[in-house]
């Protein structure tokens, strides 16, 4: 087993699984939900990765903040008192939008060519999908999984800190008053000056 970093202890901790990922593409995109939702570790098996061009979509590079680590055996990976949630395709799944999502999970993930197998699906403490017409890449699974844990959770920051610190440097765009607003503003106003003149007369 080989780690890039040493993990950071927080109440809520969140692991991310692959499955012998064959994508290097795919494993970047994963780090970067790693970086954007908050977790602390993503892990992989197999040895496809390991040939592979690794990081490729990486371009913020999360490596370096979250540690990348490989595992024989995904299920090692597991942190005392930490629920295991499988996300396939799986008859008998739980649709993702009907999910509660665990304080401290590893989430784990099939591969893009497979499925989990029967022995570790076995021993989740629960196993979810994504309703969608076909299947989305690996990538994709875990931002829309990770996405809805943090929709459905009380740690939203409301405020234009975050996307200050979020957005592109190049990005300066802010909302101006919408038109809407501004007409309904002018309407509210006419109102009252037509009401105020007809008191008047």
């Amino acid at each position: 087993m080989s780690e890039n970093k040493t993990e950071s202890s927080t109440d809520s901790r969140t692991i991310i699984a692959l499955t012998n990922p064959k994508s290097s593409s795919n494993v970047g995109g994963a780090m970067r939900a790693a970086g954007c939702y908050d977790a602390q570790k993503v892990v992989y098996s197999g040895d496809r990765f390991n040939r592979a061009v690794r990081l490729a979509a990486d371009t913020q590079k999360v490596h370096e903040i979250v540690p990348l680590v490989h595992y024989g055996e995904l299920l090692d990976a597991l942190e005392p008192g930490m629920k295991l949630v499988c996300v396939d395709l799986i008859e008998g799944a739980t649709p993702l939008p009907n999910f509660e999502h665990p304080d401290n999970a590893m989430y784990l993930f099939g591969p893009e060519d497979g499925t989990i197998k029967q022995k570790i699906i076995n021993q989740a403490d629960a196993v979810v999908y994504v309703p969608t017409i076909g299947c989305m890449n690996l990538a994709a699974s875990v931002n829309v999984v990770m996405y809805d844990k943090l929709a459905k959770s009380q740690q939203h920051q409301l405020d234009n800190e975050l996307i200050k610190k979020s957005r592109d440097r190049n990005n300066k765009i802010k909302v101006k008053s919408l038109k809407y607003e501004k007409n309904r503003i002018k309407e509210e106003k006419r109102i009252i000056r037509e009401a105020a003149l007809k008191e008047q007369s």
